[in-house]
């Protein structure tokens, strides 16, 4: 509702983290979608979006959420159709040097699909967490095989304390999410160095937007936020006919958008993702951004 051109499929009320992040290195805004038929010749030049809500790094996430495009298929999606239109008239090797690659997935693989499915049931959280770490990992070697140098891995944010949780769980934040969310990232920073062997000519780095919310969620109030554990859109609940995450059609707002740490069920506003990404850009923090900023990875 607060974007420049319009509601556009954006699970927030204005720019995420990948809007904000393209204005610090003045691209045009926004970045193509990948799915609009005008994406193509130069329109592809400064970047493209293969983001697709609900999906995540395993084929089957977020089949309950409709028609998503997985991870491995955004990658496929890049591998035939961009590379092929970047490759006419241009060195795509030194090109892809210059470019950043993007991924931010895995909270949904936990929260629609493992949490949601019988597969607690059937298999630890930590060799759940295990396999979609190694499947992440041959997705990266992937994106490094097709030229992919300079990547950021997005970690995946405070689970348990989503409004979508806490409504469920008398307000509390639940533990266990928080706990899966961990564990991920903390095999997601591991990477960074793993890989680095293996993928000799990339630079990689962990954004940890988990470190970053959560700490806006514990001292809210000295951050400039009001509101830390209530949704700014209505959401209407399983009972009422939603699913606890999106805002109801038609619904009511709160007046100020900028005081609340969450939008709606589960995703940030845009005033939490300009705290990610101010520190995503320039942070000297390596609790926030492991082993450099993106300032500095950029200019690499």
């Amino acid at each position: 509702m607060d974007f420049s051109l319009g509601p556009l499929g954006r699970f927030t009320n204005g720019k995420n983290v990948i809007d904000l992040l393209g204005d610090y290195f003045h691209l045009p805004s926004p970045i193509p979608p990948f799915t609009d038929p005008s994406t193509k010749g130069k329109k592809i030049v400064h970047g493209v979006n293969y983001a697709s809500g609900g999906s995540g790094i395993l084929d089957n996430t977020g089949a309950i959420t409709g028609n998503v495009i997985s991870l491995n298929r955004q990658i496929k999606n890049f591998e035939t159709v961009t590379l092929p239109e970047l490759r006419r008239g241009m060195s795509t090797r030194v090109l892809l040097d210059e470019y950043l690659f993007v991924v931010g997935s895995g909270g949904n693989d936990y929260s629609f699909n493992y949490f949601l499915s019988n597969l607690h049931s059937e298999l630890s959280l930590n060799s759940f967490t295990a396999n979609l770490t190694a499947t992440l990992s041959q997705q990266l070697k992937k994106l490094y095989g097709l030229g992919a140098r300079k990547i950021v891995l997005i970690s995946v944010n405070p689970l348990g304390c989503s409004p979508m949780v806490r409504a469920n769980n008398k307000g509390q934040c639940l533990d266990i999410l928080n706990q899966a969310a961990q564990m991920f990232n903390l095999n997601l920073k591991t990477l960074v160095d793993d890989l680095k062997p293996q993928m000799p000519l990339s630079n990689l780095v962990f954004l940890n937007s988990y470190k970053i919310i959560d700490d806006i969620i514990s001292h809210h109030i000295s951050k400039g936020f009001m509101e830390a554990a209530v949704p700014c859109c209505e959401v209407p609940s399983l009972s009422e006919g939603g699913n606890g995450v999106l805002c109801k059609n038609g619904g009511q707002t709160c007046p100020n958008r900028t005081n609340h740490v969450f939008f709606d069920g589960l995703h940030p506003t845009e005033a939490v993702n300009v705290l990610i990404a101010s520190k995503a850009y320039a942070s000297q923090l390596q609790t926030e951004v492991y082993p450099t900023n993106l300032f500095h990875l950029v200019n690499l």
